[in-house]
């Protein structure tokens, strides 16, 4: 009876606490304790040496109101979203095809092989692709068909099409993952009532993916909206993005409270986009 009794109570004990404490320190240090330096900075004035004065001041976020900054916001937006919805479209076709391929295993090896580079030198191999005395356009030059050089770099295109390549095998990945497991015979079912390949397709398969997708759209525009060494390679002044402005006020501007206005802006938007795509996510899963 005492054994019984022992065991009982042991069993009621919660260890969720003591299991997930070392996950909350580490959310503390890195993410809580950051993110409220921040915070903090934005509300405080500008040492003209760099760093901050310990003194109250909202002249970073008067500073944030100029119509330059509005603009830049616009511009990263833009190339984010471009960015997840080209990447989005290559990489639903990709991940379907590597779920009924028969070679599996090397499709994903091809997925992975470019994270055993350094992505700064991806970034920079570009430069060889599309620059002036790139590989694009000394072949068309030999071959005739241009005259002169392509201006192929330094412009919002480049950036969003660099994206792309970067960002892609995170969308590929999480479609592939859901894709796999995604019963086939309900399209072949479809197509036996009658539905044609683009209807079975956009009313059976994309409704029973969705999951994936939005983390496919997360995985890839959270990074692609702050991304900082894309745009600063491969961007000029034009294709200026929130990422560049705030490492541009931190070592040439000195005005950390600016930066850190412009980092709170930029985490408040990725914060709602998260919080939007989560909230479909529990909808769709309460409808399944």
């Amino acid at each position: 009876m005492t054994v019984s009794l022992w065991r009982s109570s042991r069993m009621k004990v919660n260890y969720g606490t003591k299991y997930s404490l070392p996950m909350l320190i580490w959310l503390t240090l890195l993410f809580i304790v950051p993110s409220a330096i921040i915070i903090m900075f934005s509300f405080m004035e500008k040492n003209q040496y760099g760093g901050v004065n310990p003194v109250f001041s909202l002249q970073a976020f008067k500073d944030l109101m100029n119509s330059a900054y509005f603009k830049i916001l616009l511009n990263t937006i833009y190339i984010a979203v471009m960015s997840t919805i080209f990447t989005l479209l290559l990489a639903l076709p990709s991940a379907y095809y590597m779920a009924r391929s028969k070679y599996k295993s090397f499709l994903m090896l091809l997925i992975i092989i470019p994270f055993w580079t350094n992505f700064l030198i991806r970034v920079y191999a570009w430069i060889a692709v599309l620059g002036n005395n790139g590989f694009i356009n000394q072949f068309l030059l030999k071959t005739g068909l241009i005259k002169d050089y392509i201006g192929m770099l330094y412009n919002n295109n480049a950036v969003i099409l660099v994206m792309v390549y970067t960002y892609l095998p995170y969308a590929i990945l999480p479609l592939y993952a859901i894709i796999e497991k995604f019963d086939f015979s309900l399209l072949e079912a479809a197509r036996d009532l009658g539905a044609s390949k683009s209807q079975s397709v956009f009313r059976i398969l994309i409704p029973n993916i969705k999951s994936g997708i939005i983390t496919s759209l997360l995985f890839t525009f959270i990074p692609a909206f702050g991304n900082y060494a894309i745009p600063q390679i491969i961007g000029d002044k034009n294709t200026n993005m929130l990422g560049t402005v705030i490492a541009r006020e931190l070592t040439t501007g000195r005005n950390w409270p600016l930066a850190s206005a412009i980092s709170m802006l930029l985490t408040l938007v990725t914060v709602i986009g998260v919080l939007v795509f989560t909230s479909k996510q529990k909808n769709i899963k309460k409808v399944i």
